[in-house]
């Protein structure tokens, strides 16, 4: 893939729930895979959707900043990462900063 960034507010945010899963996974017998919200900026050419497809078994899914977002909040995990142009990942980023500042 050309470009690829994660998006880190989200990434931590599974990132938490995984690690505090740690424990209870450890002890099972079959580990099983632990879903995740991972948005990652794509590309939107043939080559990119290729390689991403390769790598992760299934086409790229494109959401917005605010579809990002909605999903942090609802709470919701996919199994493959999604992706989002330089542009929305932009906005999450700006959006991100504003309401870490607020705070």
């Amino acid at each position: 893939m050309r470009k690829t960034t994660p998006v880190i507010g989200l990434t931590c945010a599974a990132g938490l729930m995984l690690s505090a899963a740690g424990p209870v996974l450890a002890h099972d017998a079959k580990p099983r895979l632990q879903a995740q919200r991972v948005v990652m900026e794509c590309s939107n050419d043939a080559a990119t959707r290729r390689a991403f497809a390769r790598e992760h078994g299934a086409a790229p899914v494109f959401i917005t900043a605010s579809q990002a977002q909605a999903a942090q909040t609802a709470g919701e995990t996919w199994s493959a990462p999604r992706c989002m142009t330089a542009r929305e990942h932009a906005r999450l980023t700006q959006s991100m900063g504003d309401l870490a500042r607020a705070r």
